[in-house]
């Protein structure tokens, strides 16, 4: 069995992010980038798959300028068999991400295609709906438990009301939540294997994919910030304000 990992290159969780001077976006200049987290899960999920001997290659590819390359290695330290770049050096929106993986799916025939749910810089959480569209394949989106058995996965995901658990039959979609799985560390050892792994680049053009922008980014606002709290003396103190300023009750 074939697995796809789509992963992304954002700034890093950890990193406060600064709006730019225009308002034309967030100002990228000499942040920290990585994996975004739920792809890492992605990852992992895919190794321990493989790990358990239900799959044989795990291929890791990203959408992005060169310097993507290095999410991708990131992937291969972990685990991944090898990758492959789709260079690009705007920003591309999901339906266009959509397509590009399409075309990565046919031509390397996965079983599985397993993604984070969204990425944290524009948490648009759509691409892996939009792939399982375009594929005509079923879908297990937030995943926070995954069993492969007899040509079908089993799929535990996370819904407002609690659980749900559903049968797909493969190939599928799933997409990854925050509980599935904790992502390991690369190793050292791991790191150096990973540069002589194979990673393929490609363009867009190379799948006939338009990546032209749907959408046009009117202004970027740093959020409001956030004012001080009041201690009150008794709790019929909070109900009158709750009742008189915040108007809920």
């Amino acid at each position: 069995m074939k697995i796809l990992v789509p992963v992304k290159r954002v700034v890093d969780f950890n990193v406060k992010i600064r709006v730019k001077a225009d308002g034309t976006g967030v100002d990228l200049a000499n942040v920290k980038m990585s994996m975004n987290p739920f792809d890492e899960i992605a990852i992992e999920e895919a190794i321990r798959l493989k790990e358990a001997g239900k799959a044989e290659e795990i291929i890791a590819v990203s959408i992005g300028p060169q310097k993507a390359q290095e999410t991708i290695r990131t992937a291969l330290a972990m685990g991944a068999d090898r990758g492959i770049l789709i260079k690009c050096d705007d920003e591309v929106e999901p339906l266009a991400v959509a397509k590009l993986l399409k075309g990565v799916v046919d031509a390397e025939k996965p079983d599985i295609v397993i993604l984070g749910k969204q990425a944290i810089d524009d948490d648009s959480n759509q691409t892996g709906q939009m792939l399982s569209a375009l594929l005509g394949w079923p879908q297990g989106t937030f995943a926070s438990k995954l069993e492969l058995d007899g040509g079908k996965a089993r799929v535990t995901r996370e819904i407002d009301g609690g659980l749900q658990t559903i049968l797909l039959n493969m190939p599928c979609i799933i997409t990854t939540d925050l509980r599935l799985n904790e992502p390991r560390y690369a190793s050292l050892p791991n790191i150096m294997k990973a540069k002589k792994k194979p990673l393929d680049e490609k363009t867009a053009e190379d799948y006939g994919v338009d990546i032209t922008p749907r959408l046009k980014v009117l202004e970027t606002v740093e959020p409001a910030t956030r004012e001080a709290g009041e201690i009150l003396a008794t709790p019929e103190d909070l109900v009158e304000k709750l009742k008189t300023q915040a108007g809920v009750i």
